[in-house]
């Protein structure tokens, strides 16, 4: 695969992913196309070396992985984390709001968004729906718009004329979605609006009403290669689904004998607690499930903790680029660049993951590929974001090294990466998954 391919893929793959259980269902598909094999977490697992497995839960978080020819205790695991979840609005339970002729949403913010990009946009709706069908039964379903229902018009220079001073965006009142106008007398029920949706997807056409729904706006705009020479790719979500799509193109081409594993967590933008986020159970329950099947005799934590030792995990989440309008944010010394390689992430208090180990053995591994590498590290002056990584490597653990691509505008409704970079990455973690393990 060329990096055109790859870009193209990853492109499509965003596209597709408009919220976590859509993204989740695309890397669901891909893994089923190269023969990965489905496991229920409430079923009994069977497992054979070489063999290679998926397990989601929520159905927005998944792990997959591939059993290894060698011993798992002494050869440990090669892993790679990212999250499925961005900054978003998401849609209130009681949304409907009917004032001054016009019908809106409420919503909800959901983890550290930009609110100014949310404006003049053309908005859809995904997510997931939970029904109720004509005999009682509970269910549940996917569901996707498309197409443009809702936008956040700005007010206009001449009624704010300090708009452009120092603006201040009130997310109760102000970062409210408009849907339609109303007629004098006219109500509209959005669980009613909903069902009729429902009905009209495949296998939900028994759906008789709406019971709850985690749904989500987002900017109906596709993802594109920008730039005079194309040297960019601009799109919603390249916070963190491209290290979605990055870890699992790797996992998926790499068909290492290493036992290998991804895990793709969601609610990484709201501190990662919850049954699926990477606070919560989902890797290390999965882990001690491959331990259990493919160890001979009894699992003990003394089994578990030598497992441990001898793995590694990658934290890939996108990195902050230096923004040439903005250079000053940037610590003189590290500003990575856009389209000049990975960035690895270092935080003295902690807040990634990465020490002197781990971050030698990701140089290694550029090198290796002839991929450059950048680092940042945030000013003295600035608080530092926060990744999966020091979770995980708490929880586990394990060693742990906290890596992405250069971005500008991360938390934006539109973000911005560079066309190399993502490749870059994919070959150097595909390294990562065929060499042996240490």
């Amino acid at each position: 695969m060329n990096k055109q391919q790859f870009n193209q893929g990853l492109l499509k793959f965003i596209s597709s992913a408009s919220d976590p259980f859509h993204a989740v269902a695309s890397m669901v598909e891909m893994l089923q196309t190269a023969g990965y094999e489905a496991l229920e977490e409430s079923s009994a697992w069977t497992l054979k070396k070489g063999g290679r497995y998926f397990t989601t839960r929520n159905g927005s978080s998944l792990v997959a992985f591939s059993m290894g020819k060698s011993d798992l205790v002494s050869d440990g695991l090669r892993m790679a984390g990212a999250h499925t979840d961005s900054p978003c609005l998401k849609v209130k339970p009681q949304p409907e709001i009917s004032r001054n002729g016009y019908l809106q949403l409420g919503v909800e913010v959901y983890g550290g968004a930009l609110y100014g990009p949310w404006f003049d946009r053309d908005l859809s709706l995904s997510g997931r729906v939970e029904y109720e069908d004509a005999d009682g039964k509970l269910s549940s379903c996917l569901i996707n718009l498309m197409k443009p229902i809702a936008v956040i018009p700005s007010l206009a220079i001449h009624l704010d004329r300090e708009a452009n001073q120092n603006k201040s965006i009130n997310a109760q009142h102000e970062l409210v979605p408009l849907l339609m106008g109303l007629k004098k007398g006219e109500t509209f029920s959005f669980n009613e609006f909903l069902l009729e949706q429902v009905k009209q997807l495949p296998g939900s056409e028994g759906a008789q009403k709406i019971l709850s729904h985690e749904l989500c706006f987002y900017d109906t705009q596709p993802p594109a290669l920008v730039g005079l020479q194309e040297q960019f790719i601009a799109s919603a979500r390249l916070d963190n689904l491209l290290s979605c799509y990055v870890c699992l193109q790797s996992l998926l081409t790499a068909k290492s004998d290493n036992f290998s594993l991804v895990i793709c967590n969601d609610h990484e933008e709201v501190g990662s607690t919850s049954t699926s986020g990477a606070d919560g159970t989902f890797l290390r329950s999965v882990l001690e499930r491959i331990l259990a099947l493919s160890s001979a005799g009894k699992t003990t934590t003394e089994k578990f903790e030598r497992m441990i030792r001898h793995s590694i995990f990658l934290s890939v989440d996108n990195a902050h680029g230096v923004h040439p309008n903005y250079a000053d944010k940037h610590d003189a010394n590290h500003g990575p660049v856009l389209n000049h390689g990975p960035v690895l992430k270092i935080n003295t208090n902690q807040r990634y993951a990465s020490n002197s180990r781990t971050s030698a053995l990701f140089k290694s591994l550029c090198e290796k590929e002839k991929v450059p590498v950048q680092t940042f590290v945030v000013r003295n002056d600035m608080a530092c974001g926060s990744t999966i990584g020091p979770v995980t490597a708490a929880s586990l653990g394990v060693d742990t090294v906290d890596l992405g691509v250069p971005t500008f505008a991360m938390h934006s409704i539109r973000e911005l990466a560079g066309a190399d970079d993502a490749f870059d990455l994919s070959k150097v973690i595909k390294r990562y998954f065929l060499d042996k393990t240490e």
